[in-house]
Order: C-alpha cells, then sequence, then structure tokens
C-alpha cells in the first residue's frame, strides 16, 4: 500500500508514525512543499513548543476549542493529552507542566520535539520529499493520482495534512473534490489600540482580569499582557479565537470593555473602597492599592480619572469612588486593527466538518483520502490545544481505517 502524506508539519508526521504502526508494510511519503520541516514545533512557544496542555479530562479539554469541540470529543477517545505525554516520553521526551497548564519539553527547546519526530520517522522508514508542492490530485478507480511540478504518482491513500491558509485559493483544490470549505479568517490574534494611552505601560502583566466585546456576547477571563500596539496575554487571544468570524465582521473595529478586577461584581468593588475610606482616610489612593493591581497600572487608571495624585482616601467622596468603581470594572478601549504572529498564525476555517468522519479522520466524500491537523476547520485557543488536535487527528488518520 502507497501512502501520500501531504505537509510535513506535526500532524503530517504524527500520522506518518501512526500509519507505520498499524501498516507495517505500508510505502509511506510526506510531501513537503517548502524547504522546512516542523516550522510550527521550531517556533511554537518561543521556540521552546508548547507540546500540549495538562487537561487531562476530555469534558473539560473540549471547551478550548471555538470550533470542533463536538467533533474532538469522539477523536479524543483514540487519543489524548493523556496519550500525548505517554507517546513523548515513552520516546525520550520529558515533559513538565508549567502554572498555567502548558505542557513543554524539560529542555525548554522545541528541538527536542523536533527531533523526536525526526527520529522516529527515520525508524520507521518514513520517506520524506521536500521542495515538493502537490499541484494535482486526482481520484481513480484504484487510488489517486498526485500530481507536482516534477512528476505524477499513483498511491493507494492521501493524508492531507497542509495545515491552514490566510487565503481562500488555498483549499480550492480540495473544494474542486466536493468538500465544503468554511472561509478563512483568523484566530489567536492581539488587539491593536493605536490611539490608546495605556500603550505607554507596554510589558505589564496583569494576572486576572474580565475582558468582553461591547455589543456582542463575547466574553473571557484570564491574564492580560499591555504591549506597545495594545493588549494581548491569554485573556485577549481566547477572547480573539471565540470572536474569530464576529471580530472579522466587524472588520476589526470595535469597543472591548476591560474588568481590571477580575469577576467582582461592582457592589463588591465598592464595598471595598468604602472600607478604604473608612479606615485610612489619611492614605493616599495612589499608595494603597488593595485589588493587587501593577503600581504602573493602579496610577495610570487614578490618572484616567482625573483624581489628584495626592488625593487622600479620606478625600475622595461619593463621586471619586463611583468613578473609581466605573474605572476598575468598566474600563473601555476603541480596537482599531490587529496583529497575528507571522510564523504562528492560527485561522479558523479549511474543511467543513460535516465532511469528515472523525472515527477515521476520512473524507465522507471521497474513499480513501484523509485529513488531520489545521487544515480543518478547527482551532483551539492559546496553550497547546492546537498541537494536541494535530496530534490527535494525525493519530487517527494514520491508521486508515475504512
Amino acid at each position: 500500500m502507497n501512502v501520500a502524506i501531504i505537509g510535513g508539519g506535526a500532524a503530517g508526521f504524527f500520522a506518518a508514525l501512526s500509519c507505520r504502526e498499524a501498516h507495517p508494510d505500508a510505502n509511506i511519503t510526506i510531501y513537503e512543499k517548502s524547504g522546512k520541516l516542523l516550522s510550527k514545533v521550531k517556533v511554537s512557544g518561543g521556540g521552546r513548543c508548547n507540546v500540549t496542555h495538562a487537561c487531562f479530562r476530555i469534558s473539560e479539554l473540549v471547551k478550548f476549542y471555538p470550533r470542533g469541540s463536538k467533533q474532538l470529543k469522539k477523536a479524543f477517545g483514540q487519543f489524548d493529552t493523556n496519550n500525548t505525554v505517554q507517546w513523548f516520553e515513552g520516546r525520550g521526551v520529558k515533559l513538565k507542566s508549567e502554572p498555567d497548564n502548558r505542557m513543554f519539553p524539560v529542555t525548554d527547546n522545541s528541538q527536542t520535539v523536533i527531533d523526536c519526530l525526526m527520529r522516529e520517522a527515520k525508524r520507521a522508514d518514513v520517506h520524506i520529499t521536500m521542495h515538493c508542492p502537490v499541484i494535482g490530485i486526482a481520484k481513480e478507480a484504484s487510488g489517486f493520482l498526485l500530481k507536482t511540478k516534477e512528476a505524477t504518482f499513483e498511491v493507494d491513500k492521501v493524508i492531507v495534512t497542509t495545515g491552514g491558509s490566510p487565503k481562500q485559493e488555498g483549499f480550492d483544490w480540495l473544494r474542486e473534490l466536493g468538500h465544503v470549505i468554511e472561509p478563512p479568517v483568523p484566530s489567536l490574534f492581539t488587539f491593536n489600540m493605536p490611539n490608546e494611552p495605556i500603550k505607554k505601560l507596554m510589558g505589564l502583566s496583569v494576572p486576572y482580569v474580565a475582558v468582553r466585546v461591547q455589543g456582542t456576547r463575547l466574553n473571557a477571563e484570564g491574564p492580560l499582557l499591555i504591549t506597545h500596539w495594545g493588549m494581548s496575554g491569554p485573556a485577549i487571544l481566547k477572547l480573539s479565537a471565540f470572536g474569530a468570524r464576529v471580530l472579522h465582521e466587524l472588520n476589526y473595529e470595535f469597543n472591548v470593555q476591560v474588568s481590571w478586577v477580575g469577576v467582582l461584581s461592582e457592589r463588591e468593588v465598592q464595598e471595598q473602597l468604602e472600607q478604604l475610606t473608612a479606615f485610612h482616610t489619611k492614605k493616599k489612593v495612589l499608595n494603597l492599592n488593595t485589588f493587587g493591581l501593577p503600581s504602573r497600572l493602579w496610577g495610570f487608571l487614578i490618572q484616567k480619572i482625573d483624581l489628584r495624585e495626592d488625593i487622600t482616601w479620606g478625600e475622595l467622596g461619593k463621586k471619586g469612588q463611583n468613578r473609581m468603581v466605573n474605572i476598575l470594572t468598566n474600563d473601555i478601549y476603541k480596537v482599531q486593527g490587529k496583529t497575528t504572529f507571522k510564523e504562528e498564525f492560527v485561522t479558523c476555517g479549511g474543511v467543513g466538518l460535516q465532511d469528515v468522519d472523525f472515527n477515521t479522520m476520512q473524507s465522507r466524500k471521497v474513499e480513501g483520502l484523509y485529513f488531520a491537523g489545521e487544515v480543518l476547520d478547527i482551532d483551539g485557543v492559546t496553550g497547546g490545544f492546537n498541537f494536541q488536535a494535530a496530534w490527535t487527528t494525525g493519530f487517527i488518520a494514520g491508521k486508515l481505517l475504512e
């Protein structure tokens, strides 16, 4: 049996290795259009490779996928985070969990993961052909004809692991085979705020905030990072992932509402301020911050609501308290544009999930054609979830079950 895997990324390698395990006699070839293999693995997590996430209950794991959670629930039943950890550690790649549950190799070096996958591919006698874009694929009675610039190959099975595409034309060849293609739009992006003074606090991180997009139902919680272009961090990236299509329709121009005190209610904040006013009348507001906010942010917010730098809690008064409650729970910033990570870009969109059998990852339109990874209309929030989907779908597709 000749098996062609189109795409030399995480899903492609995992599909190849799974295929070898299930089909010892198969002739397996990865076709990679560029001169680089596993390029996203290389840059992921700042070059450390966020292999997966320490979430070991499938019912909880699927909540981190804005698109594909229902289908992945079935797929994770075959290969989940537990299996990922066992797979890598069984091949000499020890993983560690960080406080936010992201999992990295203990070496903190993505090359460790790349070396493992390359070593396993060599051991499994997987052929790798680089600089070899597949420019056409045709279904034949006995299999497929794969066309590259140099030659045409006859194969029995094809696994497509080409990843996401920023443009719909990148999926035209799959649409021509009868598949529905959900239009790709960016997911996982940061918010640009060109006219907001908060950018002067760039580099400042707030451990826990609640954010929402005004006029929508989109909301998220978690750490927030202020950057030289606006806002980033897990809370913002989660908001961008779950709101990918809505924010695209808004042309990335909207107001984001930030509660710097997380999920504390206005009433709870009011009560804390009243206590401060009662017990610390002579202390300066600037010097006493009981909400755990970074001092630079606290000073910025005081300045934003036009309070004197030397005002004391006793001088704050009812109006001052109300302004402070509002800025802490309902601070508004205007977003005008987005910034995506060039090497790590993630899109929602791709092959429609209704066209794929997630028990096997086989196309419902073309027998013998399989999909894995981001070529599907599946994407997760930041934190190792996109790689987990790649490992899982690659593992299942590689088994090539009928």
